[in-house]
């Protein structure tokens, strides 16, 4: 039997908002890969790569993309278990309303996309026709 809607519906409406402000063991990491079982590799604002945990409530319910970002609680390293460093938190889901926020890292730029007139791609023309290569 599978999860009841309204914990469906929480986790979602629990990730839409970001909180007023971090904690001291709380940063905003980007997803680097899916390792399984709940684990992922993320990028820290100061280019660390931490493998964290998704949290329990968020499991089954909430997918993570990668090149996305997420919102990551780490353990102190004398209370770590293994190779896991943290735990995820909160998923960045409404980025535009995340990026308002003071705490977000200048590390992570908005992705642009530069329209280039280079002359070597193709993409969108026709193909030469044969009159053209008779030349």
């Amino acid at each position: 039997m599978g999860r009841p809607k309204r914990d469906i519906r929480a986790a979602a409406e629990e990730s839409t908002t970001p909180p007023e402000q971090l904690t001291d063991a709380q940063s905003l990491a980007k997803v680097i890969k899916a390792g399984g079982n709940s684990l992922y590799t993320c990028s820290l604002p100061n280019q660390r790569t931490v493998l964290v945990e998704l949290a329990t409530r968020f499991r089954n319910t909430i997918w993570i993309k990668r090149g996305g970002y997420v919102l990551v609680e780490l353990t102190p390293p004398k209370e770590q278990k293994g190779k896991v460093e943290g735990e995820i938190v909160n998923v960045v889901r409404d980025e535009k309303e995340w990026r308002k926020q003071s705490y977000w890292p200048k590390e992570f730029p908005r992705p642009t996309y530069e329209d280039d007139d280079d002359e070597d791609s193709t993409v969108g023309r026709m193909p030469p026709s044969d009159s053209e290569d008779e030349d």
